[in-house]
């Protein structure tokens, strides 16, 4: 004679509990303090789009890339940080952002440069990049927008809030000659959002790996102007295999916001072989015919 088979029933709150560990158990952990923002712009209220970088089309080409990293960024109107998406050249939808808010006031932050990583972008009047990020050209958006349960989509124009020191060594490197660090005090490593203007007094440092580089040779130094125009002072130094340093020399450099300052210099020869030349112009392009 077979035995019957017993069926138990667990009670309903422990199969709902049960079920719920299983369902959480599949999800992901957000392990950043960044808002996750789906794939799908036509739902959310705050719609964003990058068009220009000054007066250029914004460019996402891999080839030629105008820049490599965008940060958007949604603060409330006390400056308190909301939402944040981040965004690398070669990702689908770069520049293009979008986001879901409550309706009201809020303070709208968009960036685009090309350091090695993201400044820090918790309080919007000090975006602060480091020494270890980099500094790069940047481009910046600001605005107090308006949100309510009606889609809104932005086409935005952002503005060049740089300085650029443009080092050209026009004679040659020695061979043992191996590395180039220029520390520059004047400008500022952070932003104020509002303005673009500088905000804190930094020390920064960009280091060059130059050997095999033939003459001239070009050393892009970026920073953030307390003001619309100012000055730099410029220590450029030369090191070898071990560190030892082989040259140095100092340099006091104007600068204006939005433009370049090239200082040309004979740095291994000596004055006797050319000097030092100051220029500033308004032309960013690296292919600019400058003067040597």
């Amino acid at each position: 004679m077979k035995k019957s088979k017993e069926i138990r029933f667990l009670p309903l709150s422990l199969a709902i509990t049960l079920v719920a560990m299983t369902i959480a158990a599949c999800e992901k952990p957000i392990l950043n303090d960044e808002s996750v923002v789906s794939d799908s712009v036509a739902d959310k209220n705050l719609q964003i789009t990058i068009t220009q970088l000054e007066d250029t089309p914004f460019n996402t080409s891999s080839e030629s890339p105008t820049c490599t990293r965008l940060n958007f960024v949604v603060y409330d109107e006390a400056g308190n940080r909301l939402q944040q998406t981040n965004q690398q050249q070669g990702t689908t939808g770069f520049g293009t952002a979008a986001f879901q808010l409550d309706a009201g006031t809020y303070r709208l932050v968009v960036l685009a440069h090309s350091s090695n990583g993201n400044p820090t972008l918790t309080n919007p009047s000090k975006i602060q990049f480091t020494n270890a990020t980099g500094y790069t050209d940047t481009f910046l958006y600001y605005a107090v927008v308006e949100v309510d349960d009606e889609p809104q989509a932005l086409s935005l124009s952002l503005r060049r809030i740089t300085s650029l020191c443009r080092v050209v060594i026009a004679d040659a490197i020695p061979d043992e000659v191996t590395c180039l660090e220029f520390t520059y005090k004047g400008g500022s490593g952070a932003f104020a959002a509002t303005t673009g203007l500088g905000v804190v007094n930094s020390t920064q440092v960009v280091k060059y790996a130059v050997k095999g580089r033939a003459a001239p040779t070009q050393y892009d130094l970026y920073t953030f102007l307390h003001d619309t125009s100012g000055s730099l002072r410029l220590t450029a130094k030369a090191y070898d295999i071990a560190d030892q340093v082989l040259m140095e020399n100092t340099y006091e450099v104007p600068l204006e916001q939005d433009k370049v300052t090239q200082l040309t210099d004979t740095f291994f020869s000596g004055e006797s072989s050319g000097g030092i030349r100051i220029t500033i112009n308004d032309q960013w392009d690296s292919d600019y015919p400058w003067p040597f």
